[in-house]
């Protein structure tokens, strides 16, 4: 199978892309469908606030198309509060929320560490250990949830699939080779994360998944577009990554100004030969302002 590039963006709710990059009367429930209309992913960020709902899930994978994929952040539960230590059950709640009622949207789940957080290598190796390699896997692991969740667990998959999991460290000692065996051993990605020179972009290939996010070039940070020569530039490493026989997933979070989607689309059309395109149709806003989709052919 010829390895995929997928480019899309981190969340799809932000007041400031509406009537640029969503046109002007299309009601806020149809926001992601535009989205799934335009890319072929999102990252559901979300789930990294607060414990979600299986009926919010389900949702979600009701206004996408086949084809459709989310990236769902874990927990901060697990990465900032508990810090990797000591989550099996955490990690267990998180799954039986309702991730797997995503089915065949589900795509790669990221783990996001706090900037401070260094590697730990004993911690590292715990953490990794526990993350669930399948969606058959995933729900073994959510059935031992306990009563901290909101809502009625979901622990059922409708297919056994392939879960991959992407760590975004945020300090260079994650660099450390015996980090990087880690990762390797369990095919987990290590983020290529650019964040305004905050933080080291850390972009060593440790998975077949190459997962790439773009918080800005300079500061202030979420605020900034990339100029065409820096989307020169990173399509030139998505490409490179590709042929290297990687799959690629890159998002853009520099949501301020609707400077996400517009850089998005600007990566997509330099990758247009590779990159998935959007599986979804578009969606129609008749001059009152009401949306709907247009009817099926």
């Amino acid at each position: 199978m010829q390895p995929s590039v997928r480019v899309g963006l981190s969340g799809w709710r932000y007041a400031s892309w509406r009537g640029r990059f969503y046109p002007a009367g299309l009601p806020q429930r149809l926001e992601l469908a535009h989205v799934a209309a335009t890319f072929p992913t999102v990252e559901l960020n979300g789930s990294f606030y607060s414990t979600q709902r299986p009926s919010s899930y389900l949702a979600w994978r009701e206004q996408t198309p086949p084809g459709f994929t989310f990236a769902v952040k874990g927990g901060r539960f697990v990465t900032h509060m508990k810090r990797m230590r000591g989550v099996r059950v955490p990690l267990a709640n998180f799954f039986a929320s309702g991730v797997l009622a995503l089915g065949d949207r589900l795509g790669p789940v990221l783990w996001q560490l706090p900037e401070r957080e260094r590697l730990d290598l004993d911690v590292l190796a715990e953490f990794l250990g526990l993350l669930p390699a399948s969606t058959a896997a995933a729900g073994r692991l959510a059935e031992e949830h306990d009563d901290r969740l909101r809502a009625e667990p979901w622990t059922d998959t409708d297919a056994d699939r392939p879960l991959r999991h992407a760590l975004e460290a945020r300090h260079e000692s994650f660099t450390d080779p015996a980090a990087l065996r880690l990762l390797r051993e369990h095919d987990v990605a290590l983020v290529v994360s650019d964040g305004a020179g905050r933080w080291p972009v850390l972009d060593h290939v440790t998975s077949a998944l190459v997962y790439v996010r773009l918080h800005g070039p300079v500061e202030p940070l979420y605020a900034t577009a990339y100029d065409p020569p820096l989307l020169d530039a990173w399509a030139a490493r998505v490409r490179a990554w590709h042929d290297a026989g990687h799959d690629v997933v890159v998002y853009l979070d520099n949501d301020g100004d609707a400077h996400a989607p517009r850089d998005a689309l600007g990566l997509a059309e330099r990758l247009a030969d590779l990159a998935v395109p959007a599986p979804g149709d578009p969606v129609a806003v008749p001059a009152r302002g009401r949306a709907r989709r247009p009817p099926a052919a």
